[in-house]
């Protein structure tokens, strides 16, 4: 698959259709107004990794966050993870993702919110990142490396941006023991995932200049939220949930994501390295 097919089979599996039409008409279903949105109601959907806004804090304390630092948000998704950064850390974040409509989306969110300033989102490729070299102090990224055929070319890009001891904070599923079950929110089938083990991942952040700082298996939070999605998930009635942003097959990833994760299949690791001078 060239690089433009497989751009177009990304946004498709992620975006079928309108997004922020879709956003807008589950926020009302819901009873909200999209002009009058909080931080809270939109964490309901907008948070679209596994751990949900819980894993963006938990991350972000992992890698000892500080008020003021420049971040760069690989695959942002529809910018959940970077408003929370911004709201509660302190933080500029820019974030970068290769799905126009989850651009427009997260461009939108934070208008509503009132933090245009502070988070601002570009569409462009994880593998030429078009930012200056040096010019960002963490490089921020959550369940995106899945989607990443050419890992060693991201841990360049990752590298080249960040400035000496700057940061790449990530969270990521990995590769366990066994196939994983298909469709998963990553892929719907096996063309579109590129998994990898934890020991491969790490080589190549480290082969990139790019220095272990703190590794954790965070598996077992992650199957907790899924538990508590799929609880959710089964009641009656309009809801805003990780149904907002992908309404196809959306059960069926849930459980898929839960039952690999509790197989063994895969893994949920955080990790926070270091580029080195």
């Amino acid at each position: 698959m060239n690089t433009q097919a497989f751009d177009e089979a990304l946004n498709r599996h992620y975006a079928p259709g309108d997004v922020w039409a879709r956003i807008v008409e589950r926020l009302r279903a819901a009873g909200h107004d999209p002009a009058q949105l909080t931080r809270d109601v939109a964490a309901q959907f907008d948070e679209f990794h596994g751990g949900g806004r819980e894993s963006t804090r938990a991350l972000a304390r992992f890698a000892g966050l500080t008020p003021g630092l420049r971040v760069l948000d690989i695959g942002c998704g529809i910018g959940g993870p970077a408003r929370t950064l911004a709201a509660e850390f302190g933080a500029d974040v820019t974030g970068i993702d290769l799905t126009r409509e989850f651009v427009h989306a997260a461009t939108q969110l934070s208008a509503r919110l009132g933090m245009s300033a502070e988070t601002r989102f570009i569409h462009g490729s994880a593998l030429a990142l078009p930012l200056a070299a040096g010019s960002v102090d963490v490089v921020w990224s959550q369940n995106m490396l899945m989607n990443i055929p050419d890992k060693a070319q991201f841990a360049s890009e990752v590298a080249r941006v960040l400035r000496p001891g700057g940061l790449f904070a990530f969270e990521a599923v990995v590769l366990g023991v066994g196939e994983p079950h298909y469709p998963a929110f990553w892929a719907a089938t096996p063309a579109l995932s590129f998994l990898v083990t934890a020991d491969a991942l790490r080589g190549t952040l480290t082969a990139a200049g790019l220095e272990e700082n703190r590794w954790l298996d965070n598996t077992a939070q992650v199957v907790a939220v899924a538990h508590k999605r799929l609880a959710a998930a089964g009641k009656e009635g309009p809801k805003l949930d990780i149904g907002t942003l992908v309404p196809e097959q959306v059960g069926d990833k849930m459980r898929n994501g839960l039952r690999n994760n509790e197989e063994g299949r895969t893994l949920a690791v955080q990790g926070i390295f270091v580029r080195r001078a």
